[in-house]
């Protein structure tokens, strides 16, 4: 029977094995954080970044003043939008009230075109009682007229100098009007969708940059905030 001292003790497995080596990150971590937070950013190559986890250099420094700045001229270009608008519906307005006071004490006569344009075509014309007017801002509804052209006008009795082209009135400035005003606002919401769009874009750009350890977040790191 074989002697107990020269039985051979099964090998301790723990010992033969030896102790897993701890990893040399985990030793160089600091104490409260994980090994992903660790890792330093000059470590990890850019490229291999997420298109949400770029560097804090890429990332606009400027996006706050730069959605002040479209913020205004997108205000800018609605107040001017809103002004010539308002322009042109006074405008009308302004023909309808002359409309009024020519039909309210009406006269009519034959007058002579003196000067022809769009905006202005000056008149002469001789009232019932012998004078001659030639009224500084010419007649009203001024198109389609020559230069030398007889025409019949219409003028308010109690001011002379208030005439239009007879067989016209508020009717003809409504179609310009309208095509003013539509052409305004085809180019002002376009301009503010874009401004709109860019304003939006700017501010919500992320900042990947923590200002309190200065150091960039990397895949698979935790947000200290959470």
């Amino acid at each position: 029977m074989p002697d107990q001292a020269d039985v051979a003790e099964p090998p301790d497995p723990v010992h033969e094995l030896g102790e897993p080596a701890e990893p040399e990150l985990a030793e160089s971590a600091p104490a409260g954080s994980s090994p992903a937070e660790s890792v330093s950013a000059e470590n990890v190559p850019a490229e291999s970044l997420p298109a949400d986890r770029v560097p804090a250099q890429s990332v606009p420094p400027d996006s706050p003043a730069r959605a002040e700045r479209l913020r205004r001229i997108r205000l800018g270009v609605l107040i001017a939008a809103v002004s010539v608008s308002v322009l042109v519906v006074l405008l009308v307005l302004a023909a309808w009230r002359n409309d009024y006071l020519i039909e309210s004490d009406k006269g009519e006569t034959t007058g002579e075109v003196l000067s022809a344009g769009r905006l202005r075509s000056a008149v002469m014309y001789v009232t019932p009682d012998g004078v001659t007017h030639n009224p500084k801002v010419g007649v009203l509804y001024p198109t389609n007229l020559t230069a030398g052209e007889r025409i019949n006008v219409e003028y308010n009795r109690a001011d002379p100098d208030l005439v239009r082209v007879a067989g016209r009135d508020v009717r003809v400035a409504i179609p310009p009007a309208l095509s003013v005003l539509a052409t305004v606002w085809a180019l002002t919401l376009p301009t503010l969708w874009l401004l709109l769009r860019a304003e939006t874009g700017s501010m919500s750009v992320r900042r990947i940059f923590d200002p309190v350890s200065y150091r960039r977040r990397v895949p698979g790191a935790r947000d200290p905030a959470d």
